[in-house]
């Protein structure tokens, strides 16, 4: 369900940050679709360096997703304590900056991987650490679910609490 401001003739700002926040978030899902389809398949420079331009890009993705999100609940949206008192919006802060931990173990390890890729080689990983990556992957993506899912109960007024 779109913002009200969407459909019912808001201001050109408030369509433009609506549709960043929804592209950055279906580019999140994108990217990280992509880095655990490559992070499972043998390794070579060249997928090493794929992964790398990919985790900057989610990295980048992520953010706009925030900075987005920030300036709809402070600009555009209902007004700040409409989702300040919010248990769900409250609840989808937390699950993001899960998100945010979740993901540095991925990119930690890539960038680990560059001295191998500076040698022009594979890096040489563990199954241990690949299979903790893509656990970190898959319990990112279902965060982001989580987080699609209670948008929707928020556009329906759940979770408001009492003021």
């Amino acid at each position: 369900r779109l913002p009200s401001t969407l459909y019912k003739g808001g201001s050109m700002g408030s369509q433009i940050t609506a549709v960043i926040h929804y592209l950055s978030l279906l580019l999140l899902f994108a990217l990280l679709g992509s880095e655990h389809i490559l992070i499972n398949r043998p390794l070579n420079a060249r997928r090493v360096r794929r992964l790398l331009i990919i985790d900057i890009a989610y990295g980048t993705s992520a953010s706009l997703v925030l900075f987005s999100g920030a300036a709809w609940v402070l600009w555009y949206g209902q007004g700040l304590n409409d989702y300040l008192y919010n248990s769900l919006f409250q609840i989808k802060v937390g699950l993001f900056l899960l998100v945010g931990a979740l993901a540095t173990l991925p990119t930690l390890a890539l960038l680990n991987w560059r001295t191998a890729l500076l040698a022009k080689q594979a890096p040489d990983i563990s199954q241990r650490l690949r299979h903790w990556v893509t656990l970190c992957i898959r319990l990112e993506l279902l965060l982001l679910l989580i987080i699609l899912l209670l948008s929707g109960l928020m556009a329906d007024d759940f979770g408001a609490l009492k003021q």
